[in-house]
């Protein structure tokens, strides 16, 4: 007797991983970004960040997840002093439905952290832990370890498409309106301390006459300039010290409390720590002698 076959017809096939991570970084880490062919999600199991897709810019916190479709360049930093742990998983998948997922942050909902929990569960057993690139299989791996994390997979990506009423995350800035900002932000930073040379400003009182949060300005004012903002207003201060010290009208002391310092001690320690002189061996030094 012959019976007919029904060929199922999935919707969502994950036909390779290539990754499994579960990070627990410190409340400073910023990931400078990559792009790749293929598929990231990025789940934020503890902690805030601030997630950069291509000219998009989301604040994703604990409890959601972000999708990153193939070749889309993605960087992430923590944000409000938060340390985050996050659980990256990068996989091929062909199927038409994961186009749903572009430019989608998604906040799930217990069954569904569930089965993320289930997902790495069986991971742990098929794969080498802490798991590397590429993938080590465990020679003790259960029966069926790998194909579990695939259903597991598979499966929360088929709820979530089910579920469809996702909480809208719209967006926050355009990579060029971000930019700009943070250009904008900089530049006041800088007048601030151009501003407070010949007295002593705080990050504290910066912070607050901005109104941002400490730790994106902090990481703003580092991307731009590559230094810290403490350390840029010390090489301020010390410029302006080279200067009067080859105009030669005030001696040390009074130029350590023109410029803010303490007292000379510490005004030459500084100096010491930034030129690699003395303020002595640099008024005898060639460049010292230059006239303004």
């Amino acid at each position: 007797m012959q019976y007919e076959r029904t060929r199922l017809t999935p919707v969502i096939v994950i036909d390779r991983m290539i990754t499994i991570y579960y990070f627990e970084f410190g409340k400073h880490f910023v990931f400078q970004g990559e792009a790749h062919d293929f598929w990231e999600l990025l789940y934020v199991d503890k902690g805030e960040l601030e997630v950069w897709a291509d000219d998009r810019c989301y604040r994703v916190d604990q409890g959601t997840l972000i999708f990153h479709k193939p070749n889309e360049f993605h960087k992430f930093h923590a944000e409000n002093g938060k340390a985050p742990n996050l659980i990256v998983l990068t996989f091929d998948c062909d199927s038409e439905a994961m186009k749903r997922f572009e430019h989608q942050v998604i906040r799930l909902l217990d069954d569904e952290r569930d089965l993320l929990a289930k997902l790495i569960q069986e991971a742990v057993a098929a794969f080498e832990f802490p798991f590397r690139f590429p993938l080590r299989r465990r020679a003790d791996a259960p029966v069926g370890a790998e194909q579990m994390v695939k259903l597991h997979l598979e499966s929360l990506l088929i709820r979530l498409l089910r579920r469809g009423d996702w909480e809208a995350k719209p967006a926050r800035l355009t990579r060029p309106a971000k930019e700009k900002e943070y250009d904008r932000l900089t530049k006041q930073t800088i007048a601030m301390l151009s501003e407070a040379i010949d007295a002593h400003v705080t990050l504290e009182e910066i912070v607050e006459s901005l109104g941002v949060s400490k730790t994106i300005l902090k990481d703003v004012f580092k991307q731009n300039t590559g230094r810290t903002i403490m350390d840029y207003y010390s090489q301020m201060k010390i410029d302006r010290a080279k200067l009067l010290i080859r105009e030669g009208t005030y001696n040390f002391t009074e130029i350590a409390e023109r410029l803010g310092f303490s007292s000379v001690h510490v005004f030459s320690k500084s100096f010491k720590r930034i030129v690699d002189m003395t303020p002595t061996e640099y008024a005898k030094s060639v460049r010292g002698r230059f006239r303004t």
